[in-house]
């Protein structure tokens, strides 16, 4: 039976990592309900088994922010947010610094792949206009967004799993996980202006419109009162939800435009890939891996070193949310479970910038930006490999420093 599932678990990771096999072309959210229908069909779950293994606080989270992320790009938000950045960009070089910035401080609190699915489109819109080379900010855009999301459980659906599964809130966590993103992407954005401030043109941009963008009066205030439920301590997926259902109620009309616009896909996805994964580790194939290869105390840089090297070693094999699926009923054994969380959230985050196939916001930019640029897998590897060399080194020491600090 173990054999069964794990030949299932690896023909469902090829199904999602590979996108579309020339063999089974059924893609990311078909093969991932395939693979758990499989799983139970062999046995390796019951049915209601599965419907247990499938965590509903996230599934709840990620549907109530992308419904009101609908309402806040619909309010205009984003549009004014880019339109207010751009103007205080002179040169391409400013432009990339301030297009990294922009994408890593959004996602933080916006979830990083609707960041990148809204923001790629305004960025290569306008670098067509002013002839500029889209690959440096489509880099700065989803390696950025990769970095940001780290810093908060709303940041990106690994974030969310670990605050249910780690019970941190959203404040003690963002004290936490803010400081390192933050380090680390101010280095991302130092090294994107490195690589490739010679490669842009010189000369200024064109003139932004004057026109000034409207922005729904309703838009600022709800999104302040559901940071605030966050920072409270409230139920985040319904304060999520709760913050849509202002606009919905406001509206005063049927929200189907809406929830058309809500990417139902993923969350099926994530409901299959729960299934799967709980099935390996049912095997306690995963246990007896993690108990052979796994530091059992992070105590020192050593055991740091090799936690961390596990986890991004994990994350670009099997990809971050399974190996946050499979980590994370072993981070209860450390002494200091907050750092293992805390880690596990940022390790696996930053290791999906190493290639373009690790992290679902990396895929999202390329494929928004496909008819004008093709960002080839080797074009990314060449500056992925070397921010995540750098980037995740610097946020474990950060992390480190901080916590030793606030112990001492």
């Amino acid at each position: 039976m173990h054999a069964a599932v794990v030949t299932v678990f690896l023909a469902t990771y090829l199904l999602v990592a590979t996108r579309r096999l020339t063999w089974l072309p059924v893609g990311r959210v078909a093969g991932a309900l395939l693979g758990a229908a499989v799983m139970v069909a062999i046995g390796g779950l019951t049915p209601a088994q599965s419907f247990a293994a499938i965590d509903h606080d996230t599934i709840l989270l990620l549907f109530g922010m992308m419904l009101l992320i609908v309402y806040l790009e619909r309010g205009g938000l984003f549009a004014r947010v880019v339109a207010g950045a751009l103007t205080l960009a002179r040169t391409p070089g400013q432009l990339l610094v301030l297009v990294s910035l922009l994408s890593g401080i959004l996602s933080a609190f916006l979830v990083n792949d609707a960041v990148c699915l809204l923001l790629t489109p305004i960025v290569v819109a306008l670098g067509v206009r002013a002839g500029l080379p889209l690959a440096p900010y489509l880099l700065a855009i989803c390696t950025s967004a990769n970095i940001g999301s780290a810093a908060t459980l709303v940041g990106n659906p690994q974030n969310m799993i670990i605050g249910n599964l780690s019970g941190l809130g959203f404040g003690e966590f963002m004290a936490l996980a803010g400081p390192p993103a933050l380090v680390g992407l101010a280095i991302n954005t130092g090294l994107l202006w490195l690589y490739y401030r010679r490669r842009l043109p010189a000369g200024s941009l064109p003139a932004a419109p004057d026109r000034v963008l409207a922005i729904d009066p309703l838009v600022l205030p709800v999104l302040a009162l559901v940071t605030i439920g966050f920072l409270a301590g409230l139920h985040l997926g319904y304060t999520a939800l709760a913050g849509a259902l202002v606009f919905v109620v406001r509206d005063r009309r049927a929200p189907e435009a809406a929830l058309a616009k809500v990417d139902w896909g993923l969350l099926v996805f994530f409901c299959g890939l729960f299934i799967v994964v709980q099935a390996l580790a049912n095997t306690g194939l995963p246990a007896r891996v993690w108990a052979g290869a796994a530091p059992s105390q992070l105590g020192s840089p050593g055991e740091l070193a090799a936690f961390t090297g596990l986890l991004a070693l994990g994350s670009n094999v099997v990809s971050n949310v399974p190996m946050v699926l499979l980590a994370g009923p072993e981070i209860a054994a450390y002494a200091d479970p907050r750092m293992a969380w805390v880690l596990l959230a940022l390790v696996t985050t930053v290791a999906g910038n190493f290639t373009l196939l690790g992290s679902v916001a990396n895929l999202i930019v390329a494929e928004q930006a496909a008819p004008q640029h093709e960002l080839g897998f080797f074009e990314y590897l060449r500056f992925g490999v070397v921010s995540t060399l750098l980037v995740l080194p610097a946020v474990v020491a950060v992390l480190w420093c901080e916590l030793r600090w606030l112990s001492g």
